[in-house]
């Protein structure tokens, strides 16, 4: 008889899965986790040694990241900007300008002072210091000193005023705005003149008489004439004291 073939063993092999233990991918997020912290470390010790200025972008990059871009046009704060002369100066640069504007009001009243025919006049200039520099201004009282009525002639009282306040700004840098200002009334020609013209027209008489005593050129940057919009008794319209010129020195940029 044939002998049948014999069944050939199945064998079943069966294969280890090692996994990772107890740990499995655990230590993966707490390594991210320690470089995000470390990153965010770093950024914070990077920016607490920057300048006011890099600490101010960043700031508003923050509050709103939109509008920041907007403003900077995707520069950021390493891209030069104009910005206005108050942003642009620093602290200290700010604080010896206001020192030197001050030392310049006295000197300026101190000459003022030397002067008999102009010492009854020193209390009618008032002199402050603003945001934008120092406002030297030439105030009317009870009577017409510095013009005549209704003209733009300087008297000789205020001519010399002018000529000492003149003298001492010639010795600075800052650049000037000369400005006029007149009160409520009326004063309409039938030629079209007006306060507006009227205190233009002072401001300039008062340009020229600077001038002629020691002014650089180029250092008067404008000549303004505000007539009535910009009173100093705004109670009183009609009051004198609102008939002035100013005189604005403006801060350097640094």
């Amino acid at each position: 008889m044939k002998q049948l073939p014999k069944e050939t063993p199945i064998r079943i092999v069966k294969k280890k899965v090692h996994g990772h233990g107890h740990h499995g991918g655990a230590w993966k997020v707490a390594y991210a986790d320690f470089v995000t912290a470390m990153m965010a470390l770093f950024i914070v010790l990077w920016i607490v040694g920057q300048s006011k200025q890099v600490k101010e972008y960043i700031a508003n990059y923050f509050k709103d990241p939109g509008a920041f871009f907007e403003n900077t046009k995707g520069g950021g704060a390493f891209e030069k900007q104009e910005m206005k002369v108050g942003e642009r100066v620093t602290e200290e640069f700010l604080k010896r300008q206001e020192q030197q504007m001050k030392e310049m009001a006295e000197n300026i009243m101190k000459e003022i002072a030397k002067s008999p025919s102009l010492a009854l006049l020193s209390k009618q200039i008032k002199i402050e210091l603003v945001k934008e520099g120092l406002r030297i201004e030439l105030v009317e009282e009870s009577q017409s000193f510095f013009f005549d009525v209704g003209t733009a002639n300087l008297k000789p009282e205020a001519t010399e005023m002018v000529s000492v306040i003149a003298r001492e700004l010639s010795t600075r840098p800052n650049r000037l705005v000369v400005e006029g200002h007149t009160d409520s009334r009326p004063y309409a020609r039938k030629d079209g003149y007006t306060n507006f013209e009227l205190s233009a027209d002072r401001a300039n008489s008062a340009r020229r008489v600077m001038m002629r005593n020691g002014l650089n050129d180029g250092q008067v940057v404008e000549v303004r004439g505000y007539a009535d919009s910009k009173l100093r008794n705004t109670a009183d319209p009609y009051d004198v004291t609102n008939r002035r010129i100013s005189i604005l020195v403006k801060y350097e940029e640094q």
